[in-house]
């Protein structure tokens, strides 16, 4: 156990229990349950009906955590409902989409009255209660309306709420607190600083002028009716990242983790260093239950999407009168909207950026590498005693290429015929999206080349688009196991062989100018200074694609030089390009009245499958 979650388990462990009155927990004990763990399971599903909380028994009758002590944290948040909420949950998606995630898209739209707090949960309904005497003492003297100002910085952007009003909200919080604090013995902390309503924060200042667009797209006088929320969240994961699963995956060791489509689990990004590569050791948050289990089949998900809503005290400013919601059918609890509308303001904005979008660059890792599969002995498994090559596994290629030195193989090794099959898949999913390829650069090492050969079949464009090999398209030189620059088949070499390369291409980087173990500085600066002179050799007129065939450690340097974005930090390089499979890519289009690009979703669907493993039916069938 580690030390933060031991002196946490100790905090909570030895603290007076009280009781609990709920209506809900009687027919829980009937059935059998210890009362502790019934009230655990009542608060995690925000204690609304016996059926939820039975169904959380079950889901967690594995959990190794369920008689532990630890609280859940609560925080009370002011929400907007009605169309303003829409149009912001419509600038949370479009933000998103053009700009990338920033830390608000963690949470839904909210003003924050009261930070986290522990409550035992025993004295949860306390809160309840303590929330509709508090909404009731307020319900005349809160604000009509709420002012919004828009306030930027080069890392924040939101509105400020009007001092006048903020200061009702703020004497809400305090009351609210203070309440909690005697009656339920609660270290509330009331915020007191500047209200505010979030829109964009830790966002690149290169997308503010983006964002301040969108932004201004909001209406904020927009009809609008606050609710005051209480959430609550696993103390135990605050600093976990959490993915959703996109895949049922059944395990197949027994330190594997189950899990179905849409289950959220929590990652310790500083516990994974027993994972192997491709793979995450997470906790179930359906479940409880522990292990391993394959990243490429989960994305990333909100901090919001494992809160737990409560109660909520409607502000009915028209009326005047108390509501209390537990089911909004329109309003999902980590705040997203049904409503699929999108404000005409945003839509004019939209249009015309659509308009301005001249060019594409489509930056993908090239496919399964047979060494990969087979190791970095795999030349020896398909050679003969006289050298010849054969194919000792379906996986292996057909044939290979001819060199003088079968040897130089190793170091450059081809795709396996999945890498292949792959490849193809690609250009044929690109062809069916109607995608034009003008313009195909690869790396000179032979898996990329095959890699956009074969895409180029797929699209049914070979003889019709050249491959341009270009050198400073290869990977960190630092990650080549042999300490030197690989010599890779010729341009002479690559024809002979029936790859389609245009012979008349000069790369911008001579394979003489790749230096073996260059810096990641050295790196970043090749990806930046290649990306460039592309753009600029290709003819900005007409919408083609152009696309470049790299490896894992393309895709970042590449597309961040070409929007702009910093280079990533080094020391988090490594574990990133490991959660690039083969073939993930990035797509970029050109904003050419601003005279930018940005990274927007990739044409085509990311390509997903498992693994199958040898098998030799003498030692599996025959022997017992």
């Amino acid at each position: 156990m580690a030390l933060a979650e031991a002196q946490l388990y100790a905090k909570v462990a030895n603290k007076p229990r009280g009781r609990s009155t709920s209506a809900l927990l009687e027919p829980l004990l009937a059935k059998g349950f210890p009362a502790h763990i019934a009230q655990k399971a009542l608060v995690a599903t925000g204690q609304k009906t016996i059926e939820d909380a039975v169904k959380w028994l079950h889901s967690h009758c594995n959990d190794p955590s369920l008689d532990d002590p630890i609280p859940q944290e609560y925080a009370l948040y002011l929400c907007p409902r009605g169309r303003l909420q829409s149009r912001l949950q419509d600038f949370w998606k479009e933000s998103k989409r053009q700009c990338g995630k920033n830390r608000a898209h963690e949470v839904f739209p909210h003003v924050t009255l009261c930070d986290f707090f522990t409550c035992e949960d025993q004295k949860v309904e306390l809160l309840y209660d303590i929330l509709k005497q508090v909404g009731d003492s307020f319900s005349q003297s809160f604000p009509q309306s709420i002012s919004l100002t828009l306030h930027s910085s080069p890392s924040y952007l939101g509105f400020f709420i009007d001092d006048s009003q903020a200061n009702v909200l703020k004497e809400f919080a305090v009351a609210f607190s203070s309440e909690a604090s005697a009656l339920a013995d609660c270290h509330v902390k009331p915020s007191l600083k500047q209200f505010h309503l979030t829109l964009a924060h830790r966002f690149s200042p290169h997308h503010l002028k983006t964002l301040e667009q969108l932004a201004k797209c909001i209406n904020p006088g927009e009809p609008c009716q606050w609710v005051a929320a209480l959430y609550s969240r696993d103390m135990r994961f605050v600093h976990y990242q959490r993915l959703r699963a996109l895949f049922q995956y059944k395990p197949q060791n027994i330190d594997e983790l189950m899990i179905n489509a849409g289950d959220l689990i929590y990652v310790d990004p500083r516990q994974q260093s027993d994972a192997s590569e491709g793979w995450v050791v997470g906790t179930s948050h359906r479940t409880g239950c522990r292990g391993f289990l394959p990243e490429n089949y989960t994305e990333k998900a909100h901090e919001a999407d494992t809160w737990v809503k409560h109660r909520e005290y409607v502000f009915d400013t028209a009326s005047r009168s108390f509501t209390k919601t537990e089911k909004e059918p329109n309003v999902k609890p980590n705040g997203e909207s049904h409503s699929l509308s999108m404000s005409r303001s945003v839509t004019n904005v939209l249009s015309l950026q659509k308009a301005a979008l001249r060019r594409g660059v489509l930056v993908l890792r090239h496919g399964e590498r047979v060494d990969q599969v087979f190791g970095k002995s795999w030349l020896q498994q398909c050679l003969t005693a006289d050298g010849k090559y054969y194919r000792p596994d379906l996986n292996f290629p057909s044939s290979l290429p001819r060199q003088k030195d079968m040897k130089q193989f190793e170091c450059d090794p081809p795709l396996s015929c999945c890498g292949i099959f792959q490849s193809r898949l690609i250009g044929e999913a690109l062809l069916d999206q109607e995608v034009t390829v003008s313009y195909v650069y690869s790396s000179p090492a032979l898996r990329c080349v095959q890699t956009a050969q074969h895409i180029l079949q797929g699209l049914k464009l070979n003889q019709k688009v050249r491959i341009r090999v270009e050198p400073g398209l290869f990977e960190w030189t630092k990650w080549e196991a042999s300490r030197a620059i690989p010599n890779f088949m010729t341009v002479a070499e690559l024809v002979e062989a029936s790859y389609d390369i245009d012979t008349s291409y000069r790369g911008s980087f001579p394979l003489s100018s790749l230096v073996p173990s260059e810096s990641y500085e050295d790196y970043v600066s090749r990806s930046s200074a290649v990306i460039k002179q592309i753009i600029s050799a290709c003819p900005s007129k007409g919408r083609g694609v152009i696309l470049l065939v790299g490896h894992g450690s393309s895709l970042a340097p590449l597309t961040r030089a070409l929007t702009g974005l910093p280079s990533r930090d080094s020391r988090g390089f490594a574990q990133m390009v490991q959660k690039i499979p083969s073939l993930g890519m990035c797509f970029c289009e050109e904003q050419k009245e601003e005279n930018k690009w940005q990274m927007v979703n990739p044409p085509v669907t990311t390509l997903t499958h498992g693994a199958n493993a040898a098998f030799n039916w003498r030692n599996t069938i025959m022997e017992d």
